[in-house]
């Protein structure tokens, strides 16, 4: 018997290679479906979203430059019937946000803005600063957007998105609202490449 207690393989006279952990055979409850596309995420509950988000990637802050789709997915504080109809309409063709365009500013720092009421010439509305921080929503890093700059009102001042990724060019947000120094989650959602 070898001194660490595995034994070499008569084949090739080394230890064995350690066994790959193996998948689960049949998915929980816990665990959400497979997520690819905003559709996808729209069919998602709030428990679901919140597992998914758990389990994604923090991604770099230059992987979101550009013009990304953004959908609203879910309002957990809601009854399920009239989340349901919000999801609905968020998925209409005329909704009227309709992403976010993200510019970095090195690997470090960003910045970025909403697009409402039109895919061709949107207005722009709400300047939001981007970068790394500790996520709201576990002990994990989260991509940072906060809205809180001067040229904002105070309302919009508030909120404080994060984003994470969940399948490539595909991000899962959560929305927070500050009130009285105390972040809440006032909803979830995607944004993906065109």
């Amino acid at each position: 018997m070898a001194p660490h207690g595995i034994e070499p393989s008569p084949v090739t006279g080394f230890p064995p290679a350690p066994a790959e952990p193996r998948a689960p055979t049949s998915p929980s409850a816990s665990t959400p479906r497979a997520a690819r596309t905003l559709d996808d995420l729209a069919r998602l509950g709030p428990a679901e979203l919140a597992a998914l988000y758990r389990g994604a990637t923090t991604p770099a802050v230059p992987a979101l430059d550009g013009h990304l789709v953004g959908r609203m997915l879910a309002i957990p504080a809601l009854p399920g019937w009239l989340g349901g109809l919000l999801r609905r309409f968020a998925a209409w063709a005329h909704f009227p946000w309709r992403g976010k365009s993200f510019t970095s500013h090195g690997d470090a720092r960003g910045e970025g803005i909403n697009r409402v009421f039109s895919d061709r010439r949107p207005r722009r509305w709400f300047r939001f600063d981007t970068f790394l921080g500790p996520s709201r929503a576990g002990s994990f890093d989260a991509f940072q957007l906060d809205y809180d700059n001067r040229d904002n009102p105070a309302l919009i001042r508030a909120i404080k998105d994060e984003v994470r990724q969940v399948a490539p060019g595909l991000f899962l947000g959560l929305a927070y609202f500050v009130w009285r120094k105390k972040p809440r989650l006032v909803l979830y959602f995607g944004l993906a490449r065109r």
